[in-house]
């Protein structure tokens, strides 16, 4: 034999037809053309018939697409080593090395394979030789009848953890209950499907389609239920012809309805999420779905372990294997106890609806819960609200920086206008309250008229929103709003952002914010992962000094001990301070009368609760009593 030294990789010279390129050698061009082209070939996984030895037409293709298919989602770069021609001129090798690069992992596997070449002279005279591949297995480094096959071993889903290391999210039991197409015949199998569907609730024509296009020994799944609640399921369809009942354990939180908005699911992969994910999923294999599951799924899946082998038949030859990493768990500041408290508070609330609890020295979120009403969307962290005269929190700092005190006399008239429009104070203001009374009462008895009188006062509402945590977006690591206080467009809306109305638009989450930077006397920044708290100082509004903070705690103290917030005095624990808000929204009802927000926010020791309701009678009538139990449940 004989070694030819040619640079490989710069010979590989393609026409657009798919031909090698001409040499002006008598003897044709030389095997690196050849060696170089199907180098280049097999990387991008597209064959021609042309390169090969007496092929024609898609072989070459079918062969290569059958050996590979089961590497699922994998690609290789493949180059030619050095030719290696026979003395008599007539056939040639040359090694080949696949670098794979495989799904789920960044190690790379090298595959080494040899590629026969053999030279071909045409008849007819003037035809010139040329170098062709032969098509045989080792080409692929795979002996005859063998493919490669890629197997991933997911390793255990990592725990979505509590506040002190407890364990939300974990693999809990569950029932899967479907349709056995295999225990019945093709007669029963939709007979089976309609009587699954009245007992577990789920669609019955939707059931039935999926039943008649799968598999004839296909398991349909119909709805997967805890084991807790599969009881009454699972007497209902004991010996049922046709319907099965499979044992199972998924990454569930401790009840259904527990943060679900938040963490999200963990469910059997979308054909979408097959498709996206280059390889990394195939039908059948579960991830996370939505909220943190769905965006820290990497995470928490950890690294599955891979094996590649070459399998024929029932055998299998292992190439190349890597061993399963566990994922690593996702800390949050959540205390179950409180979580749940919230959410049992809110199951019986109609309308949307949230508690969100923040500790005020350290911003951590213990509970953010969304009513039953919500339908599975975050009102507690995205919910986008005027927050009413819970805003006055702010606008009374942005006074108290104009230089008033909470001793200063101010004017509560029953009614003010401002560019044609009329402000009044709510139904059952208290008549006693109107007149010269001091900015501590106004603010205490929320008196609507005062504010808007006052608004040529407040130089700088934006400002005093920073500084209490409102209108500066931070990344929390999950989807979160942090609301806003656009600059007014006119007197109106001037006014109407004296009282939360409005454009001033807020979540439950940052108001808990408000009311936990008040009670701290400094902003506070809310956040859920211990290990992505954010940069208190990216960003907020001119800090508050002592005396404001004193000031403006003494304020919503005042709406706790003889004001709208009178409800919580007696609350056990250190002092209350709150805000009641009752912010109008829509289009005027029959009688003339808009639908109405209800708002709380509340501060007790290091705990800040803000309570929602997106329709109620009042701020302290309906969202009052739910913000009184929270805090009595965190005693």
């Amino acid at each position: 034999m004989r070694t030819s030294r040619a640079g490989l990789a710069a010979a590989a010279i393609l026409l657009s037809s798919g031909t090698l390129a001409a040499c002006t050698s008598d003897d044709g061009p030389p095997p690196e053309d050849t060696a170089g082209a199907l180098a280049e070939q097999l990387t991008r996984g597209r064959l021609d018939a042309a390169l090969f030895e007496g092929q024609t037409g898609t072989k070459p293709q079918r062969a290569w697409d059958r050996t590979t298919d089961g590497l699922r989602g994998a690609t290789a770069e493949v180059t030619a080593g050095e030719v290696e021609e026979a003395e008599d001129g007539g056939s040639a090798t040359v090694p080949l090395t696949y670098a794979w690069d495989l799904p789920l992992t960044d190690e790379t596997w090298t595959q080494e394979a040899t590629a026969r070449l053999v030279r071909v002279v045409p008849d007819g005279d003037g035809a010139e030789p040329s170098w062709k591949v032969r098509l045989e297995p080792g080409l692929f480094g795979v002996k005859p009848r063998e493919r490669l096959d890629l197997t991933v071993d997911l390793p255990e889903r990592a725990p979505i953890l509590a506040a002190g290391g407890e364990e939300i999210v974990k693999d809990r039991p569950v029932v899967r209950f479907g349709v056995d197409k295999a225990q019945v015949d093709e007669a029963g199998w939709a007979d089976a499907a309609r009587t699954l569907a009245g007992i577990v609730d789920v669609d019955a024509a939707s059931l039935v389609k999926r039943v008649q296009e799968a598999g004839d020994q296909a398991f349909v799944e119909a709805i997967v239920l805890r084991k807790e609640e599969a009881g009454r399921a699972l007497a209902q369809v004991a010996g049922v012809d046709g319907i099965g009942a499979v044992q199972d354990a998924l990454p569930l939180a401790p009840t259904r309805e527990f943060a679900r908005p938040i963490l999200g699911s963990v469910g059997p992969v979308s054909a979408e999420i097959v498709k996206e994910s280059g390889g990394a999923y195939r039908a059948g294999d579960e991830a996370g779905l939505s909220g943190l599951q769905a965006r820290y799924d990497e995470q928490l899946r950890g690294t599955p372990g891979l094996s590649v082998a070459a399998v024929k038949g029932e055998d299998r030859r292992t190439l190349f294997s890597t061993e399963a990493a566990p994922g690593d768990p996702l800390a949050t500041t959540l205390v179950p106890r409180l979580q749940q408290a919230a959410e049992e508070i809110l199951a019986p609330v109609g309308p949307p609806s949230a508690l969100v609890a923040v500790r005020p020295s350290t911003g951590e979120i213990l509970a953010a819960a969304s009513g039953p009403g919500s339908a599975g969307y975050s009102t507690a962290t995205i919910g986008q609200y005027a927050p009413g005269s819970t805003f006055k929190a702010v606008s009374s700092l942005a006074l108290l920086r104009a230089s008033l005190t909470p001793d200063s006399a101010v004017d509560c008239p029953r009614s003010t206008v401002v560019d044609g429009k009329t402000f009044e104070n709510y139904d059952d203001y208290p008549a006693g309250a109107n007149g010269r009374v001091t900015f501590a009462e106004a603010v205490a008895n929320s008196c609507n008229t005062a504010f808007v009188d006052l608004r040529d006062r407040a130089d700088d509402v934006a400002g005093a929103a920073a500084s209490l945590g409102l209108g500066v977006d931070h990344d929390l690591g999950f989807p979160a709003y942090f609301g806003q206080v656009p600059e007014p467009e006119s007197e109106t809306s001037k006014a109407a952002a004296m009282i939360g109305q409005g454009q001033v638009l807020a979540s439950p989450l940052v108001m808990a914010a408000v009311a936990a930077s008040v009670e701290e006397g400094r902003t506070v920044v809310p956040y859920l992962l211990t290990d992505q708290t954010p940069d208190e100082a990216a960003g907020p509004g001119e800090p508050l000094d002592e005396a404001q903070a004193m000031a403006l705690h003494g304020l919503l103290r005042g709406v706790v001990s003889g004001g709208s917030g009178r409800g919580l005095a007696d609350v056990p624990g250190p002092p209350v301070i709150a805000k009641t808000g009752t912010a109008e929204y829509g289009e005027p009802q029959g009688d003339g009368s808009l639908r109405t927000h209800a708002w709380m926010i509340a501060a007790q020791g290091d705990l800040a609760v803000a309570a929602f309701v997106e329709d109620g009678d009042s701020g302290s009538g309906t969202a009052g009593p739910l913000l009184e139990q929270l805090l009595r449940a965190a005693r």
